[in-house]
């Protein structure tokens, strides 16, 4: 499989479904949002772009499963490779008019990611990779940053389930304030984690995540010269729900606290 030029078909799928999600956002009204949980969105806009996107996705290769954050294809039956599909990470900014969002499209098998990309929206940055080929934002090599967690800018974020994550978003912000150079929310997971992968972050953590939510940047972090592992240090990582990134200095200080 050619993945230099499937990945720059899937780059053109997500650049397709982020001109509807840019269109549309315009458009949204407030009683077209449902909550599925508390503080937890999603609207027509998640559904139809995530079925625009498995449509196009089936054309270039039929072969392959889905698992989406939506639902809409019934999810994979145990195909070899399959996608993983955020149709819009980022919803809660969207639906307030504002950003970061973006579309995030990983192919994967049982052991690893092949490629992944992520379309932001806002800025119109297509972050892409593949397995071996290096990373790349609008067609130009990035790298994460190398510095010490002293000088590091961090990304945390605070999942929606504040019942159940309260304690770890207070202690992440316990433990970092003040030791590193500063501390940031953005509301996707996926544009935070590229943001590690082009070295305007340099560190990112977060806990009570969807595969959908990090499949793809994580192979673009891994692929600009980072370190990504689960929660608790383990080099595989693909089927939990937590993940630490940053540049080889800080990944491990961000394990350790």
């Amino acid at each position: 499989m050619n993945y230099t030029l499937l990945t720059s078909e899937v780059c053109r799928v997500a650049r397709e479904a982020g001109a509807y999600l840019r269109e549309e956002q315009q458009k949204l009204r407030a009683d077209q949002v449902e909550r599925k949980h508390a503080h937890d969105y999603v609207s027509y806009v998640d559904k139809t772009s995530e079925e625009k996107i498995v449509a196009q996705l089936r054309t270039l290769l039929p072969e392959a499963g889905f698992l989406t954050e939506e639902g809409t294809t019934g999810n994979r039956h145990g195909e070899a490779v399959w996608w993983v599909i955020d149709p819009l990470d980022g919803t809660t900014n969207y639906v307030h008019g504002t950003g970061p969002f973006a579309v995030s499209i990983a192919l994967r098998n049982a052991t690893e990611i092949l490629l992944g990309v992520v379309y932001e929206v806002t800025l119109d940055e297509c972050f892409s990779a593949w397995q071996g080929g290096g990373a790349y934002l609008n067609g130009q090599s990035i790298h994460v940053s190398a510095k010490p967690i002293e000088e590091a800018l961090l990304g945390i974020e605070l999942p929606y389930d504040a019942d159940m994550y309260r304690e770890i978003g207070i202690s992440l912000i316990r433990r970092f304030y003040g030791l590193c150079g500063g501390i940031r929310m953005n509301g996707s997971a996926a544009v935070a984690l590229c943001y590690v992968a082009c070295g305007r972050w340099d560190g990112w953590l977060e806990r009570g995540l969807g595969q959908w939510d990090f499949m793809a940047a994580a192979l673009i972090v891994s692929e600009a010269g980072g370190v990504v592992t689960s929660y608790q240090g383990e080099s595989f990582f693909l089927d939990g729900d937590g993940v630490v990134a940053g540049n080889p200095l800080v990944q491990q200080q961000l394990l350790e606290g």
